[in-house]
């Protein structure tokens, strides 16, 4: 394993309590073109909120986009289209109607996702987990591709969790053919996975001016959550005795707007120009982790990385497995082949 992703933090001036309209302030995204999948639910939403206020353009791709455009109700100017992240036809169909917009896309910010779900599976046979959070995203980008790498500068930022530090990549048997399956193993088994595809992308993107950056935005109470019991919640402590959130940002316990702040910093911060590859918390680059692997979410305000999730041989073998798997390749003029 060579672990050389510089995740070195910045010192960024921001941390667990800032929003993302916070880290927006003075930025003015009149003219570009952000799309956010999972734009109507939870994060997404917040995310969304923001780039607009900012004046960007935003397309969100919706499995339902009657209950996208309820939850998104008030925001002006949201373009809400359909797209399944389980079923490749329907990404492909999203993105031809992007790329026929001819417009150059400057962020994409990969938000949708599911989390602790029980075993279900795609047309192909693949896991739910590892289809919605990575390998859709994955064809997406792809089919995007074009429109990222055209006028230089776009930004990739794909949400992960600190729940990667549950599961590497299962390499022999990465949709539970085999093997018995947890619901959360296969959550941080994709979790990981969109670290690792950030990885990847930069470098193969950064000669075209596309960079790419994984996030873990804090611990939030969403519809992410809708697998796990009340309960449950309550025992891991984000849940107080009322079922109401708790909120700390000391321990990474957000509202939305302090999680979706991460993420928008990566997807727009000067501060991140010339750099990608690097998986960021707290609206800062995080360093490799030394927190121990079996630690929960509320041991500490910031875990870092696993080492295993910010190797760039790992990330070259899963973006070679992601291709076996989906079919899809970048297009050969804008990328090396996978090796």
């Amino acid at each position: 394993m060579t672990t050389t992703t510089p995740q070195t933090p910045l010192g960024s001036g921001f941390g667990p309590a800032s929003t993302a309209t916070d880290v927006l302030t003075g930025i003015d995204l009149t003219g570009e073109l952000a799309i956010v999948t999972g734009g109507g639910s939870g994060l997404g939403v917040e995310a969304v909120r923001a780039l607009r206020a900012a004046n960007a353009d935003v397309i969100v791709p919706a499995r339902d986009p009657d209950r996208a455009a309820a939850a998104l109700a008030g925001i002006d100017g949201v373009d809400i289209r359909a797209m399944e992240l389980m079923d490749p036809a329907s990404i492909d169909s999203f993105a031809e109607g992007v790329l026929a917009d001819d417009r150059s896309i400057d962020v994409q910010i990969n938000s949708a996702g599911i989390m602790a779900a029980p075993l279900v599976r795609d047309s192909r046979g693949y896991e739910s987990h590892f289809s919605t959070n990575h390998l859709g995203h994955f064809q997406l980008t792809a089919r995007l591709w074009p429109l990222l790498a055209r006028d230089g500068g776009a930004r990739v930022v794909s949400v992960s969790s600190w729940g990667h530090r549950r599961s590497d990549i299962v390499w022999d048997d990465p949709n539970f053919e085999h093997t018995e399956y947890e619901p959360l193993l296969g959550y941080g088994q994709s979790k990981t996975a969109n670290i690792l595809f950030a990885v990847e992308l930069d470098r193969l993107g950064r000669e075209h001016g596309v960079r790419a950056f994984s996030v873990h935005p804090g611990g939030i109470v969403t519809p992410l959550a809708r697998y796990t019991s009340d309960e449950r919640l309550r025992a891991m402590g984000v849940l107080d005795e009322n079922g109401a959130p708790i909120l700390d940002p000391s321990r990474n316990l957000k509202t939305p707007e302090q999680g979706a702040a991460t993420a928008i910093w990566c997807a727009t911060s000067p501060q991140l120009d010339g750099l990608g590859g690097v998986y960021c918390e707290n609206v800062d680059i995080s360093p490799i982790s030394t927190v121990p692997r079996d630690a929960t979410p509320l041991d500490s305000g910031s875990h870092g990385v696993m080492p295993y999730a910010a190797d760039p041989d790992a990330a070259r073998r899963l973006w070679t497995l992601s291709t076996e798997l989906t079919g899809v390749h970048f297009p050969a003029q804008a990328v090396e082949a996978p090796r």
